[in-house]
């Protein structure tokens, strides 16, 4: 995927938008976002990139740094360059090697609908049920207060 090319929206290096991003296409991100971003398109989040939110999409290329987790219907592919500090999940995972990523992947190829699945989160809501962690189980993939 070549979001670059097929983005109708760009947000350039020097921009910094601070609340939630909602976009029908595809999007190329070389700013700071400070807010979730949703697309029913693909997204380029370049390497000058930096992201403090939750990311639901089709598919993203990540070159720069997300904060927050990843939902994909169909792909996730992190660059040599990426820095996640979040859950990922997708039906595909494609991971080079230099990838910096702190938190939990699920990866689905059966080819079900993953981002339906998943109720929306608000990255305030996240966290570890530290009861059920220690007895190996968990409050679903992600936790909520």
């Amino acid at each position: 995927m070549d979001a670059a090319e097929k983005a109708k929206t760009t947000i350039a290096e020097d921009i910094e938008i601070l609340g939630s991003i909602r976009c029908g296409s595809s999007i190329s991100i070389d700013g700071k976002i400070n807010g979730d971003i949703t697309c029913t398109g693909d997204a380029l989040i370049g390497s000058t990139c930096t992201v403090k939110g939750n990311i639901t999409i089709n598919s993203i290329v990540v070159q720069g740094q997300v904060t927050g987790n990843i939902i994909a219907r169909d792909k996730i592919e992190l660059k040599s360059t990426a820095r996640v500090h979040g859950d990922v999940r997708a039906k595909r995972l494609i991971v080079e090697d230099g990838v910096t990523m702190t938190g939990k992947s699920e990866v689905n190829p059966s080819g079900k609908a993953v981002a339906e699945a998943i109720p929306p989160v608000q990255a305030s809501e996240l966290t570890v049920d530290k009861e059920q962690e220690g007895e190996g189980k968990r409050a679903g993939f992600f936790g909520r207060r």
